[in-house]
């Protein structure tokens, strides 16, 4: 299937690793113009240079944090003036930190809003201009399997989260008729360094292993495995590309079928 985005530009938030870059190498796969945006020029380096070996395709990049505005302003900047436009945004970020409701305090609480629905904000605030002068655009958010169920020990993430949804469902309704379509995808258990790192907190708190961990949660997951991000990329993909003409205002697990919940 061509998904026509070829020479298409397009902007990954938080893609030196993990969900983000399998966004960006698919996009990368299929021909886009892709700018990478983190917060360490090494990884960005090093991610810049795998995404080329796999796809032929060599993205651009540009430092930045996406808990602060003008970082994100600088990005989709950086990513419109290199592209001629700008079609595509993925808004990803790092998750808050892990933990239960007595151990936070004001200003984690104002971290997290800032980090991981404030980003989503600005990031569409920035690119809805560019959007417009290029006659429509697509936006996908990467949330959590959390906004259908919520997940032990993640309250920030679980509230957070949620409230992407809420925000992704208003802009769908706000801007489809301007050919912008807007979706949010939730992950599972993906092989990223931030499911390692709540493996082995969860191996710490219970005192058993990680390999008995992961053990436990693949049988949680139908398919009997956690899921490569390449594999996450490629739904993104879709949803970032012109062959996505309808689908708009949705939720979308990408969990090898863990959830239970409608």
């Amino acid at each position: 299937m061509d998904l026509k985005l070829k020479d298409k530009g397009a902007l990954v938030f938080a893609s030196s690793a993990g969900l983000g870059r399998g966004c960006a190498t698919e996009l990368a796969r299929e021909g886009a113009r892709v700018m990478l945006v983190g917060r360490t020029e090494e990884r960005l380096r090093a991610a810049q240079a795998e995404i080329e070996r796999e796809t032929g395709n060599r993205p651009e990049y540009v430092v930045g944090d996406v808990s602060k505005s003008d970082d994100i302003a600088a990005a989709i900047d950086a990513a419109a003036d290199r592209f001629g436009g700008l079609y595509a945004v993925v808004c990803n970020a790092g998750g808050p930190p892990a933990g239960t409701f007595g151990k936070f305090d004001d200003a984690a609480w104002a971290g997290a809003f800032e980090l991981t629905l404030m980003s989503v904000v600005r990031s569409v605030r920035g690119a809805l201009p560019h959007f417009e002068a290029g006659g429509g655009g697509r936006v996908v958010t990467v949330a959590s399997s959390s906004t259908r169920a919520a997940l032990p020990n993640l309250l920030l993430s679980n509230v957070f989260r949620t409230g992407i949804v809420g925000l992704m469902k208003s802009l769908a309704q706000e801007y489809g008729g301007q050919g912008v379509l807007m979706n949010v995808l939730c992950p599972g258990r993906f092989d990223t360094d931030r499911v390692a790192q709540l493996d082995g907190m969860k191996a710490e708190r219970e005192s058993i292993s990680i390999d008995e961990v992961r053990a436990r949660e693949r049988k949680g997951i139908p398919v009997g495995r956690y899921g490569d991000p390449v594999e996450f990329g490629r739904v993104a993909a879709f949803l970032c590309s012109p062959a996505n003409t309808y689908l708009t205002g949705q939720t979308i697990l990408v969990d090898g079928a863990m959830s239970s919940c409608y």
